[in-house]
């Protein structure tokens, strides 16, 4: 069960986009902008909110693969693995990433919700293959040393 303060947030958001099946997209990315993450229980409120069925809302927030019901860390770290950054070996970078973390295919996000690991088909910056974007951040020409090395720096192990 979530505070009230969540439930009070999103009816700012609502009011910004007004009550209207238009408004859901843009409300669920607000949401998730805002919590990192799209929690059922809110997404159900808003629904409720404006006016469309659940089924409707959560057939969107599925459908969209940018869209996450799971917690995300405080730093959300993609690894593409697109044609080009596949064979410029990204997958080693991954690993090295999977290693140092204490993570899986199965196990996205670490303990003390500071990383979340993700693998996406394209970041769309394939000339500087393999690239690791951090949040807003690309990263490219990544090697698994390199990507440690940025695992440091966020943890203020480098400065």
């Amino acid at each position: 069960m979530l505070d009230q303060s969540y439930y009070d947030k999103v009816d700012e958001i609502i009011e910004q986009y007004g009550r209207k099946e238009s408004s859901l997209i843009p409300i669920m990315q607000d949401i998730q902008g805002e919590y990192r993450y799209l929690p059922g229980e809110l997404l159900q409120y808003v629904a409720k909110g404006i006016g469309v069925r659940e089924a409707k809302a959560f057939s969107v927030a599925t459908f969209y693969e940018n869209f996450s019901f799971e917690p995300k860390g405080r730093y959300v770290i993609k690894v593409c693995d697109g044609t080009a950054c596949h064979v410029r070996k990204s997958t080693p970078v991954l690993e090295a990433l999977y290693k140092e973390l204490g993570l899986s295919k199965k196990k996205h996000t670490t303990e003390d919700m500071m990383f979340t690991v993700e693998t996406v088909s394209c970041l769309g910056a394939c000339g500087l293959a393999p690239t690791m974007m951090v949040n807003d951040e690309v990263h490219p020409a990544m090697t698994p040393e390199k990507a440690i090395a940025v695992i440091k720096e966020l943890r203020g192990e480098i400065l």
